[in-house]
């Protein structure tokens, strides 16, 4: 039974994380800290999809196939993180589609799977495995066991990503030669390496006496090695492989094998796992030029700990409403991006939020002014925030906000990875709009408007404007709504609401009235409440901000209170009085 906890007054359990396959301890100490933890290993598809409803997160390795049909059933889940750097496993479309995030640990196994490819080439250049078996069975074989040495080799690399620098490093410090292709490579980095970059794959396969592979296993790179690239290797060349099974034509590099056309391989990895029998994995595996291992290219105690550990601690940060570090997918964010837009995905939610239960609800009591939802959005950010690689999070954080009062019962999980797609679904349109205005003479440094327009445009554009372009115009029923907010000490304000000025923390439930700022007007509210049992935690009275229409001595009144506001309290809380209108918004 999970263990309730207090949240805003109410109990609730705590989040379930089911892990069906073996996580490091020290990894699951950090998730039992504050979730409930269930390891249940051994699991059949069928009795996975039985419980899976229960959960918010699912913790799998590689043997755990995380399909279509198991997240359709996954109503809670949020993320499913992967021990591990691919996600083959893990249908990433559809989670998509149910706006669960996908993470993985891209660096918590790369110098592991460096070495192996290390130890595999030295195996194969020295005849390790063959020999082995020789001696074993009671041979003496050494003139026939005669290897090479790497030094003076040349080493072609093709990916030079993260493990394929470091593989670079290690090899450099043994005297090879050092070349590579990718057509993303960072030609500092690969300089720094001692790597000379070529134009084509073509290019390097003539070069090699050992070709490498590091690159992710897609589309472009299925199958990328095959009998014409074989063909054109030299025939004392090796070809390692600790990346993905299906890079490699595995019927073509037997076939070279026993050709002599390929002098011998190094494999970790293979298009089915474990080979089936008589498999094209299986011959490869049989073939005494072959060393093979059984996918250990991550395994060490110390890179299985990394990974345990580095994705239980982005469960974690996903679970608290955090931004994901690692998610393959939603958009990469650097870690100073990351620090800077974590308090501002809070606020912005809470705008959305605000507008949605603000403008969208009735409001109780009479109104000059329109109070309709729109669906049109501007989303101005200035300052800081204006000048960030990326504001997806921000921008999936208005669409949660604006969504999640009204599809609340529909069971959204709506996050930065879905919510383009359901705001395409729902006809919400947003303009993303970054400001050149300096903020030096703020007590911010940056600052947000969110603009519901009374005319449509297109969507999701990106444009520049001047601070005297966005500068706040007088609202009639049908121009503008606005909501305006900034960040201070790590805490979110809202500083406008419509035509009132004032600020105020958004957090949970607020009684927004509209009344003329005249004597008796707090008291009457306060004792309305009181007779009511409600408590008030905080009172902002906002006037009407520069240069906006209507009677001066009109304001906003914005009451924090505890627990809930009945129909029936709003309703007195109207009259001659009482306040002009009134409205109940929870945060």
């Amino acid at each position: 039974m999970a263990i309730p906890v207090t949240r805003n007054g109410t109990t609730t359990p705590k989040p379930k994380i089911l892990i069906p396959e073996k996580v490091s301890p020290d990894g699951l100490a950090l998730l039992k800290q504050s979730f409930e933890v269930d390891e249940k290993k051994g699991l059949s598809p069928e009795e996975l999809e039985s419980i899976i409803g229960e959960y918010e997160a699912l913790i799998v390795r590689s043997e755990t196939k995380v399909t279509a049909q198991l997240l359709a059933a996954a109503k809670k889940l949020k993320v499913v993180a992967r021990a591990g750097v691919g996600v083959d496993n893990v249908d990433v479309e559809a989670a998509t589609k149910h706006g669960i995030i996908v993470v993985n640990s891209p660096s918590g196994n790369i110098n592991a799977a460096a070495e192996h490819t290390i130890a595999l080439m030295m195996a194969v250049a020295r005849n390790v495995s063959d020999a082995c078996s020789s001696i074993k069975a009671g041979k003496w074989e050494r003139s026939r066991l005669v290897g090479i040495e790497t030094k003076g080799r040349t080493l072609a690399i093709v990916g030079l990503g993260k493990v394929g620098l470091t593989v670079a490093r290690i090899a450099n410090g043994l005297g090879m030669r050092l070349v590579a292709y990718d057509p993303y490579a960072n030609p500092n980095l690969a300089t720094a390496a001692s790597v000379t970059l070529k134009d084509s794959l073509a290019e390097i396969l003539k070069e090699a006496d050992f070709l490498t592979l590091h690159t992710p296993l897609i589309a472009s790179t299925k199958g990328m090695i095959g009998a014409a690239e074989l063909a054109t290797m030299k025939p004392t060349a090796r070809i390692l492989n600790v990346a993905r099974g299906g890079m490699i034509d595995e019927d073509a590099l037997v076939e070279a094998l026993d050709a002599g056309t390929i002098a011998g391989a190094g494999i970790d990895v293979f298009t089915s796992e474990p080979p089936q029998p008589n498999s094209s994995a299986s011959r490869l595996i049989a073939h005494h030029k072959v060393v093979a291992t059984p996918h250990l290219g991550a395994s060490t105690k110390e890179a299985q700990e990394n990974v345990s550990i580095d994705v239980c601690e982005q469960v974690i940060s996903i679970l608290n409403g955090e931004l994901p570090r690692s998610a393959v997918n939603a958009p990469l964010i650097l870690p100073e991006e990351y620090r800077t837009l974590q308090p501002f995905v809070n606020l912005i939610e809470k705008m959305g939020s605000i507008y949605t239960q603000h403008y969208g609800s009735h409001l109780t009591g009479s109104s000059t002014r329109s109070q309709t939802f729109r669906t049109s959005f501007d989303i101005i950010y200035e300052g800081s925030l204006s000048t960030l690689n990326t504001t997806k999070p921000l921008f999936a954080a208005l669409v949660k906000g604006l969504l999640t009062p009204i599809t609340s019962s529909d069971g959204l999980n709506i996050n930065i990875v879905n919510a383009e797609l359901l705001a395409k679904e729902r006809g919400i349109l947003v303009n993303e709009i970054r400001s050149r205005e300096n903020l030096e003479d703020k007590p911010y440094s940056s600052f947000v408007t969110l603009r519901a327009r009374a005319t449509r445009s297109s969507s999701h554009k990106r444009t520049d404007k001047s601070h005297a372009e966005l500068a706040p115009q007088p609202l009639t029923p049908t121009e503008d709504q606005v909501i305006q907010g900034f960040v201070s000490a790590n805490k979110p304000y809202i500083s406008r609401l419509d035509r009132f000025q004032g600020e105020f923390i958004p957090q949970g439930t607020l009684l927004i009235c509209r009344n003329f700022d005249s004597c008796g007007k707090i008291g009457f509210v306060g004792s309305a409440l009181g007779r009511a049992g409600v408590n008030i935690n905080f009172m902002n009275v906002a006037p009407l901000h520069e240069g906006a229409e209507g009677e001066r001595n009109e304001a906003l009144m914005i009451l924090g209170v505890d627990g809930e506001v009945g129909e029936g309290v709003v309703e007195g809380l109207v009259g001659e009085e009482g306040v002009l209108q009134a409205g109940v918004v929870c945060l």
